[in-house]
């Protein structure tokens, strides 16, 4: 399977990659963790699901942005190329 095929069904996954061995980012983890533990230990069960719903909404959003940023990095990467390949032709 090409490249281009692997990271449309997700088995590239460039994020995980880059933040695989990130320190701050497993700080950042552990702490929105034990933060959202507490606030949920504090919340009654209506306040519970309002949160649910906001985590999913935001988690949409995230998913949005990179798929959109994918996209656009993907066209830009495949401009490049094209420009990389055709210039040399343009130049004669």
């Amino acid at each position: 399977m090409d490249i281009i095929k692997e990271l449309w069904y997700g088995n590239v996954a460039p994020f995980e990659q880059c933040t695989r061995g990130d320190k701050q980012m497993k700080e950042l983890l552990s702490l929105m963790a034990r933060n959202h533990d507490e606030l949920d230990e504090g919340l009654t069960e209506k306040q519970k699901e309002t949160l649910e719903k906001f985590e999913e909404a935001l988690n949409e959003m995230h998913g949005i942005a990179e798929r959109d940023a994918f996209s656009y990095g993907l066209r830009l990467g495949i401009r490049l190329m094209a420009e990389a390949f055709l210039q040399p032709l343009c130049e004669d």
